[in-house]
């Protein structure tokens, strides 16, 4: 199959996405997050039915909406404890966005935020966003997830700060995106 460019991906042909068998887009970046749904997988203990891959999220500012992927939303038991949200590049300027995230995929504060490139990884305290650890083998493996969300209030999100947090990551991850990035997708008034 002949690779070719889609919105500023290098489309390498097709692949199958390990948690839910569908079949993707092969890309650089689809390549980085197969490689964290088998490290979830295969070195943190966790089940394919713990794992909710390319979730969809509205993000809003005043009229303006857009829906952006969510890499991974970690659940134990019926909630979801931590977000895993990849991009390409530098990890310090995803860790506000992902915090939005952590706010919004659930009405409450999920605990814990994975921010990663593929390469590296911060992990974030939800409620503080202050970093925990760093590196891709220090995302927690599902018994320490348990633990660090078994004293874990989730605190609910305020419709005044939902709507912040909406703010927060229209700003970042649309306003702030490529024009020919095809993975969000504006939503036209």
């Amino acid at each position: 199959m002949k690779d070719k460019m889609e919105g500023h991906h290098l489309i390498l042909g097709q692949t199958t996405d390990f948690i839910t068998g569908e079949i993707l887009e092969d890309t650089h970046d689809e390549r980085y997050r197969q490689n964290i749904a088998r490290l979830l997988v295969n070195n943190k203990l966790y089940e394919k039915k713990d794992i909710k891959p390319h979730y969809d999220l509205l993000a809003q500012a005043g009229d303006k909406k857009a829906i952006i992927k969510v890499d991974f939303l970690i659940s134990v038991e019926t909630r979801i404890c931590m977000i895993i949200k990849y991009g390409p590049g530098s990890i310090t300027t995803r860790h506000r966005p992902a915090l939005a995230v952590s706010r919004l995929v659930a009405g409450y504060q999920v605990p814990v935020v994975a921010v990663t490139n593929g390469v590296d990884a911060d992990i974030l305290d939800g409620l503080t966003g202050k970093i925990i650890s760093t590196g891709l083998d220090t995302i927690p493996a599902k018994p320490e997830l348990i633990k660090l969300s078994a004293g874990f209030t989730f605190p609910l999100i305020s419709e005044t700060r939902a709507e912040a947090e909406s703010r927060i990551l229209y700003v970042y991850d649309v306003d702030g995106s490529c024009p020919c990035d095809n993975s969000i997708c504006r939503i036209e008034s």
